[in-house]
């Protein structure tokens, strides 16, 4: 679980983001781990899973009962590598990055 929540934002510098806690930004998804099935393929990436019941973005409902409510949840977020960032971008090294 951590792989998929914690260390990535870890990793991004994103402190109040990965986990569950007061005051954080969390995304949880609700699924049936014994119905999920991925369909999107390269063709057609924006294929809905089966399984997923209700998706919350930052405490916001995106998805309920397996369909989206029709207002939008969440914003863009971009850690460090982003080129668009002031110095930011892919760096040859980890010991390049500026970890303030």
């Amino acid at each position: 679980m951590r792989k998929l929540t914690s260390l990535p934002a870890d990793v991004l510098s994103l402190t109040d983001r990965g986990r569950l806690r007061p005051g954080a930004f969390a995304d949880v998804v609700v699924f049936d781990p014994q119905s999920f099935q991925d369909h999107s393929t390269y063709e057609k990436p924006l294929q809905y899973a089966t399984g997923v019941t209700d998706v919350f973005v930052n405490g916001r409902r995106a998805l309920a009962k397996g369909r989206p409510p029709g207002a939008a949840a969440g914003r863009v977020i971009r850690g460090r590598a982003w080129v668009g960032a002031p110095g930011g971008g892919c760096r040859g090294s980890s010991k390049d990055w500026t970890w303030n």
